[in-house]
């Protein structure tokens, strides 16, 4: 049987590049629009550093590479299309990372409380997710549009554990960027990134606690921060 060692521990993970490789589905529908407005398609490993910027990054990355003008990019409707797109073509591609869901079920079966804390709208995270059957495996997946501010706010954070019953003080965020580590840093939370995610600056600039290179070594990153917690407190005398 395995110990539930982490009982009262709430762990946020971020969604596009930490929980789940999606850059395929978001590149090709940016293609797709860019295409409808005779531009050129971008190279799909290309703008993979974007991802974390949202569609509208994305939009004007591509219009940027094509020398076409910016406020085309920016039109509200072009966004709405994207989007349209995006939530036909979501699970085309889009897949968990190796080993996330024999971690996710291991730190579930040992107690903690896990949660999705992402700048992805909530209802296309419920989508994708729902798609590849991740969803059993949170308590709540808590998009910009359920909390008072988005990462890099550490009221997102701090938000999304007490809306699922957490404790901030007993919490770890993991993500891929820096929205993640910002959002860890103003919360006061410990950070752990991965590597493999979706960033314009290295991980290891974005002074997370613990980087990981693979979505195996999250499980160990988590029990040194907990065993720091423990260690820290036992020092103050709590």
């Amino acid at each position: 049987m395995i110990e539930r060692d982490l009982e009262g521990w709430t762990l946020a993970f971020d969604l596009d590049g930490t929980l789940v490789e999606t850059h395929q589905d978001l590149v090709g529908t940016l293609n797709r629009m860019l295409v409808i407005e005779g531009l050129p398609a971008v190279p799909m490993e290309g703008a993979r550093e974007l991802i974390g910027g949202g569609a509208r990054a994305l939009l004007e990355h591509g219009f940027t590479l094509a020398g076409a003008p910016l406020e085309r990019a920016r039109d509200p409707q072009l966004f709405e299309a994207f989007i349209a797109d995006y939530i036909e073509h979501i699970a085309d591609h889009s897949a968990p990372f190796e080993g996330v869901v024999e971690t996710l079920e291991t730190l579930s079966a040992r107690g903690a409380t896990l949660v999705v804390v992402t700048n992805k709208r909530s209802d296309l995270s419920e989508l994708l997710l729902g798609r590849i059957d991740l969803t059993r495996h949170f308590a709540a997946i808590v998009g910009p549009d359920r909390v008072s501010a988005r990462k890099p706010s550490g009221a997102h954070l701090i938000e999304a554990i007490i809306s699922v019953g957490g404790d901030p003080t007993r919490a770890i965020m993991i993500g891929d960027a820096a929205p993640d580590a910002g959002t860890a840093q103003d919360a006061n939370i410990p950070c752990i990134l991965c590597s493999f995610g979706y960033t314009p600056i290295p991980v290891e600039d974005l002074d997370p606690d613990v980087i990981v290179d693979a979505f195996d070594d999250i499980e160990e990153a988590i029990d040194m921060i907990v065993v720091d917690h423990y260690v820290a407190r036992a020092m103050a005398g709590g």
